[in-house]
């Protein structure tokens, strides 16, 4: 008999990417399981990645709150309950603690486990859980999680992060281009233009191409005017997370600001620097087998030439 497992992480996509070594952990320890995962559609394909996951349950949480009374979000959730009220799971692991995920939590037959008061970021989600855990809030993600999948299933867990992304990696062979990641939804996480030249400039004399991504047209016209100048850059088109992985698993390097594309770099073991301005590296550093540089702070962007050394740093590995 399998140990019948539902994991609720909704989103985002830098939080996926730190669940993925809790599941290779789950997998590891407790050999019988079987993991079902609930995620929002848009990531879907990020659980569906792990070679541990049995099944990926997908819900559209951010599309049925902007039109929460609509008969086709009260079509779409009903869909759910039933689905989940044919299913019996052992466990039930709530990895977000959020309200949203409580909804979700709430659907499902099983014992329910999460966070306990102190350690959850909305506290009130605790007290739908079975069974509470206490993990220390001032501690990076990736850790977070995995202490909180062995406070579930009893193990100690040894080792360094594994992300179960191997089938991104085995066999690729790296070709000489960098990828950039240099907008964000949020106009207090960009870097100055002039810093990102010069970051440019480093590269090109490092005899690498530049592929840079966006996330949405906005985002495009802006990396579009960013390389305007370099003859050796290419804003790449809209694609899906697997084609984005793809082209990470083979970049020489990859520099981002602090969004959920920089992460899955450091997760497929790609040297990465991440820049940080509107967010701390204290809870969400850069984690990954391959060299990684988490700069800056929130309100305290790094200087131009710690980036510039740590970009001379990894190419020089």
């Amino acid at each position: 008999m399998s140990t019948k497992i539902l994991i609720v992480r909704s989103s985002s996509l830098g939080d996926l990417v730190h669940m993925l070594p809790a599941i290779s952990d789950i997998a590891k320890y407790v050999p019988d399981a079987q993991i079902d995962w609930v995620v929002e559609e848009v990531f879907q394909e990020i659980p569906s990645w792990h070679p541990a996951v049995h099944e990926v349950i997908p819900i559209a949480h951010r599309k049925w709150r902007k039109s929460w009374w609509s008969q086709a979000s009260r079509q779409a959730r009903q869909a759910f309950k039933e689905k989940m009220n044919q299913r019996h799971y052992d466990v039930v692991l709530d990895m977000q603690a959020l309200m949203k995920s409580i909804w979700v939590v709430r659907q499902t037959h099983g014992k329910r486990h999460g966070l306990d008061w102190k350690s959850a970021r909305e506290p009130l989600a605790s007290l739908f859980y079975d069974v509470k855990h206490r993990v220390e809030f001032w501690q990076p993600a990736v850790t977070r999680q995995r202490l909180l999948a062995s406070l579930t299933f009893h193990y100690t867990y040894e080792g360094e992060p594994d992300f179960g992304l191997q089938r991104f990696t085995e066999g690729v062979e790296i070709e000489p281009y960098a990828v950039i990641m240099p907008s964000a939804s949020r106009d207090d996480k960009l870097y100055p233009e002039k810093d990102w030249h010069a970051i440019f400039d480093k590269l090109t004399e490092k005899g690498l191409s530049l592929k840079l991504l966006a996330g949405n047209e906005r985002e495009s016209e802006r990396a579009k005017a960013l390389v305007a100048h370099y003859d050796n850059a290419e804003v790449l088109p809209r694609m899906n997370l697997t084609g984005v992985a793809q082209v990470l698993a083979k970049s020489r390097i990859m520099v981002g600001l602090d969004s959920g594309l920089t992460h899955l770099s450091a997760a497929l073991g790609r040297p990465t620097i991440g820049i940080y301005s509107a967010s701390t590296p204290v809870r969400t550093p850069l984690v990954g087998a391959g060299f990684t540089a988490s700069l800056g702070d929130r309100g305290v962007p790094p200087s131009r030439e710690i980036v510039l050394n740590k970009v001379e740093q990894a190419l020089s590995l």
